[in-house]
């Protein structure tokens, strides 16, 4: 059989390539004019030092599920001292291209920036503590809550709902703390490794189980209270969204549900606006709810009304 030809190589065509590099140049420089006010361009904080931070940050939490393999009882605190310098060191560079980011006028003093870059980051490290104790509630919600769970270290491990929450517990306190776009890169890379998004902002109480989770969404103004439960595909999210005289949307403004303690909410549930979910509640699956009810509430679906006619009187 006839060889085939080999592949024809093909010249770059450098002309059209160079007027298309300019043009791109061209509506980069509009748009950085627009955005930095003509100020020189600060440095943008970089998603992948984020999250390998973040890795970080994780590892020395859980360091005997997530830290290098064969790590001693002894060397524990040892790998935990240094990956948490590590982390702070990189997290107080990313805070720090944060705030230049956001002083768009140019107002702060020199280094200013710097040394509320090291507060946050000091304030954020004396947090490390409470984090770690709110998810060891949330692990034990999940193994308690689900009959399949054979252990803790499995949910640790393998449930997609609880590697969500230890990164929201550190991107909330990011957001608490005055960064929200380093805790918004936390969340979307949560919601691209486990199908979740959690909207930094959302407050959620201890011992918080999303079981399955695939397609949870939870926004930014929710108040999640303690030992609540949710199911795959729920929706916490916003009813309507304000606007202003030339019709653009408001920011911020509570526009999400408050769910107060012990509360379950199946699969497929969406709850919309700032209403509240009375303690001790149960939402059925595929419930569409857009006002409060009362503690103790139990919502379901509307059954299905059987009707049966003769002779066309159903007509």
């Amino acid at each position: 059989m006839p060889q085939s030809a080999e592949p024809r190589i093909v010249s770059e065509p450098a002309s059209d390539l160079g007027a298309i590099v300019a043009e791109l140049a061209g509506l980069r420089a509009v748009s950085q004019r627009r955005r930095y006010r003509g100020r020189p361009l600060p440095d943008l904080p970089s998603r992948e030092a984020v999250a390998g931070l973040v890795d970080g940050l994780v590892s020395a939490l859980y360091p005997r599920h997530f830290g290098p393999a064969g790590l001693s009882e002894d060397g524990l605190d040892i790998y935990v001292a240094d990956t948490i310098e590590q982390a702070l060191t990189r997290l107080q560079r990313e805070v720090g291209r944060e705030l230049h980011l956001a002083d768009l006028d140019g107002a702060a003093k020199p280094g200013e920036i710097e040394q509320q870059a090291l507060t946050i980051t000091t304030d954020f490290a004396h947090g490390l503590p409470r984090i770690r104790a709110l998810l060891d509630s949330d692990i034990r919600a999940a193994f308690d809550g689900d009959p399949a769970a054979k252990s803790l270290d499995e949910v640790v491990f393998c449930y997609p709902g609880v590697a969500a929450m230890i990164r929201h517990r550190i991107a909330h306190q990011l957001y608490v703390l005055g960064v929200p776009m380093l805790a918004r890169i936390v969340a979307e890379i949560a919601h691209a490794q486990t199908g979740i998004d959690i909207h930094p902002g959302a407050t959620i109480g201890e011992s918080f189980f999303i079981d399955h989770g695939t397609g949870v969404v939870i926004g930014e103004t929710a108040r999640i209270g303690k030992r609540v439960r949710l199911y795959q595909a729920v929706t916490l999210g916003a009813k309507r969204f304000e606007t202003n005289e030339h019709g653009r949307i408001v920011k911020g403004g509570d526009r999400h549900p408050i769910i107060e303690d012990d509360v379950v909410i199946y699969a497929g549930a969406t709850v919309l606006g700032r209403v509240t979910i009375g303690q001790g509640s149960q939402v059925g699956g595929g419930v569409w709810l857009t006002r409060s009810v009362p503690p103790g509430t139990v919502v379901t679906q509307a059954k299905p009304v059987a009707d049966s006619f003769e002779n066309g009187g159903g007509i």
